[in-house]
């Protein structure tokens, strides 16, 4: 497993400290075709634990055994952060959830319930029937753990004298923090900081617990709504890495921690998370997700530190803080980029990569030294990217049953386009010819005339991973089956066999999905939330 270094930060001095609440493995997951691996999820969790992230929400340990599974394990090999689960408002739930982070050296539940109008309609409870609900389910819950997070779901369309009667019910029931979700984006920031500014005021109790916010980006205020919220009184903000969730996504940890941190002279408040990891977890979780970083987006976005335009280029040559309020090295960016070549040895390739985040067992840098020599025989330069490319390009996979020996392609003006593939099925070598509407599509069926499968193609996205003719394409594919959907990646100067690979990598892993969920059985989803 690739691991970051142990060094971490403390909090700045003098400043009013604000926890941040990562949910990129349980709202960040539930981003249709977002679906990561159980190895994937520890790996996630161990970077979040690894920068300074207070709470780690693992997941909903009721949707499925695979998240039972992989909310117990994190729970046990965190070492820093709390670790959550969550739970519905039924004892069930919160018996399951308690039942996978109990061993965590401090784990917490979090149980929910939509206390909306729209919301009370779905399980069709009177405002008292709620009250009852919501006094029962988290008194259960502080009577398994002592630390109990409770939120209304939609409670920025909740009426406000309903919300305030609830709030002030589950912390008398013994909740530690409460959490305010904007479930559907709907607030505007003088909403978000007036809404918990009155609840501290107004709810019995509400001065000794911590308030929560929770923020979608609908409307492209989640940041702005959580940094409200923060200036209202909250004192943990619920985020994801690159933003990640359902619809438009959540409030992006990146850019809360890094507003605090450039900010400070106007919001005096400090986090625990060490910036200098943002730059390798956010790349990790876009990899195993499927979800490419967009360039143009905020502390993440290949174009961040990017100045094209003579006049930024020329400030920056004078002084870089005449274009740049953060430096790159301060979210984990080398100052260098272009350093690496064919003639590169592997002393040099362990040191950039170590530099680039990374620390690498030996078989693992031996394994990467291999595909550097390979592609710099292809390719004039070497840059970040790619190296970051090669790193994972063995690590995505929890199933190699399918492999793709050789592949040729016919195409050109003169259709059809014809893929020659010979592939290993579980050590068994097949080979197959077929046609298609272009390159790719001929080497999908070729793929699928050698393992059939009813598998629908919902997304294939390609992305130059750097620059130029000769530049590493990253190929992502998207595919359903059954109610389940997986995605697989791959890397090369080749887009075609990226295309294959990435394609073969999305089967490999609908097979262990398969075998997870019992042969034909969908694995059960369950949406919430908040």
């Amino acid at each position: 497993m690739i691991q970051t270094d142990k060094n971490r930060v403390s909090p700045e001095p003098g400043k009013d400290r604000v926890m941040i609440f990562d949910t990129t493995l349980r709202d960040g997951e539930q981003s249709p075709g977002a679906t990561m691996t159980h190895d994937e999820k520890l790996e996630i969790a161990g970077l979040l634990d690894e920068m300074g992230v207070d709470i780690i929400e693992a997941g909903f340990p009721i949707a499925s055994e695979g998240d039972f599974r992989a909310v117990k394990e994190i729970a046990e090999r965190a070492e820093n952060a709390v670790i959550c689960g969550l739970a519905r408002a039924n004892l069930k739930d919160i018996d399951r959830c308690w039942e996978a982070v109990q061993h965590a050296r401090r784990p917490r539940i979090h149980t929910f319930i939509g206390t909306s109008p729209l919301h009370r309609a779905i399980p069709d409870l009177t405002q008292e029937e709620m009250a009852e609900r919501i006094h029962e389910t988290v008194t259960h819950a502080r009577n398994l753990c002592e630390n109990v997070q409770w939120s209304p779901m939609d409670a920025t369309r909740t009426e406000w004298d309903y919300l305030k009667r609830v709030v002030g019910i589950a912390i008398a029931a013994g909740a530690t923090t409460i959490n305010i979700p904007d479930t559907v984006g709907y607030t505007a920031p003088v909403e978000s900081a007036d809404l918990i500014r009155r609840l501290i005021a107004e709810v019995p109790g509400a001065d000794e617990i911590i308030f929560a916010t929770h923020c979608h980006n609908d409307l492209g205020m989640a940041t702005a709504n959580a940094l409200a919220a923060v200036e209202g009184g909250a004192r943990q903000i619920e985020c994801t890495i690159n933003g990640l969730g359902e619809r438009a996504g959540n409030t992006a940890l990146e850019e809360v921690v890094m507003a605090l941190k450039v900010r400070g002279d106007i919001m005096p408040f400090a986090t625990g998370v060490d910036t200098r990891k943002i730059m390798n977890i956010s790349r990790r979780v876009a990899t195993v997700s499927g979800f490419p970083v967009q360039f143009n987006k905020a502390i993440v976005g290949k174009n961040a530190f990017a100045h094209e335009s003579g006049i930024h280029q020329d400030g920056m040559l004078k002084n870089a803080e005449t274009f740049e309020i953060m430096r790159p090295e301060d979210v984990g960016l080398s100052e260098t980029n272009i350093v690496m070549g064919k003639h590169s040895g592997r002393a040099a390739l362990r040191s950039k990569i170590r530099e680039l985040g990374y620390d690498l067992a030996e078989n693992q840098l031996g394994d990467v030294f291999y595909r550097f020599k390979e592609l710099a025989d292809r390719k004039k330069e070497i840059y970040d990217e790619d190296l970051i490319a090669l790193v994972h390009a063995g690590t995505d996979g929890e199933s190699d049953r399918l492999k793709i020996k050789s592949l040729k392609v016919m195409c050109g003006t003169d259709g059809p386009q014809t893929a020659h593939l010979v592939m290993t099925v579980d050590g068994e070598e097949k080979s197959t010819e077929a046609t298609g509407d272009g390159p790719v599509d001929a080497t999908f069926n070729a793929v699928r005339a050698i393992f059939a499968h009813d598998a629908r193609l919902q997304l294939y996205q390609v992305h130059a991973v750097t620059e130029g003719t000769d530049a590493q394409a990253t190929v992502s594919v998207r595919m359903e089956e059954d109610g389940r959907i997986v995605t697989g990646q791959s890397a090369d100067t080749d887009t075609v066999v990226a295309s294959a690979k990435a394609y073969v990598h999305a089967l490999n892993r609908l097979l262990v999905r398969r075998e997870r969920t019992g042969g034909d059985t969908p694995e059960v989803s369950y949406k919430d939330v908040s």
